[in-house]
């Protein structure tokens, strides 16, 4: 059986993925009916994708396996700190100390260079390792921007099983998408006419 590609798998942006981009970063990978699992970041290739196409990474910028693994792990990480933000858990230092160590990546200025023939220039380091830093930080400042702004209480997970995307609540809305409300409208109908009667 072929795997459906992720273009046509994923569903919309979950409601507030718009305001915080650490929201589409932890839904990069989902769980579909049917035991069906997508990530958009499963491939170096299908990692430059995702984050040329939010602007994290020119599209030719040559994604390598190490960098699409320390995305992956940092998902998983922000993931975590949802999960506890979700539940009123305490958090794992560790996803902690991931989304701190990732916000001090990028430089806050560019560095002074000196070129023998034009004299000082400021530029930013390496372009190749400054692409991974960038997006890496760009991605914790959202997750942190998240979980310390006036949004936080509106964080909750999906209610449409199997989906594990999470969203900003609106109203009494607990799904990220029309076809996850549908779903779960479908299986509450499902379990009332299939429910035996009371004597």
């Amino acid at each position: 059986m072929s795997e459906p590609s992720t273009a046509e798998s994923m569903p919309p942006p979950a409601p507030g993925a718009a305001d915080y981009l650490a929201l589409d970063f932890v839904n990069s990978a989902i769980a579909l009916p049917g035991g069906v699992f997508v990530d958009a970041l499963g491939t170096p290739a299908s990692t430059n994708r995702w984050l040329s196409e939010h602007g994290l990474a020119p599209a030719d910028a040559g994604v390598q396996e190490m960098c699409a693994t320390q995305l992956r792990s940092l998902r998983e990480h922000v993931r975590a700190l949802f999960a506890a933000r979700v539940a009123g858990l305490p958090v794992l230092p560790a996803a902690l100390s991931a989304v701190n160590d990732a916000l001090s990546r990028a430089p806050t200025a560019d560095l002074l260079y000196w070129d023998d023939k034009t004299g000082p220039y400021r530029a930013a380091p390496c372009p190749t390792n400054a692409i991974l830093d960038h997006a890496l930080a760009t991605l914790a400042a959202s997750t942190a921007d998240l979980l310390t702004g006036p949004d936080a209480d509106r964080l909750t997970n999906c209610g449409s099983a199997p989906c594990n995307r999470y969203l900003l609540r609106h109203g009494r809305r607990h799904w990220c998408s029309t076809r996850c409300g549908d779903r779960a409208r479908a299986a509450r109908a499902y379990a009332r006419r299939t429910q035996p009667e009371s004597p």
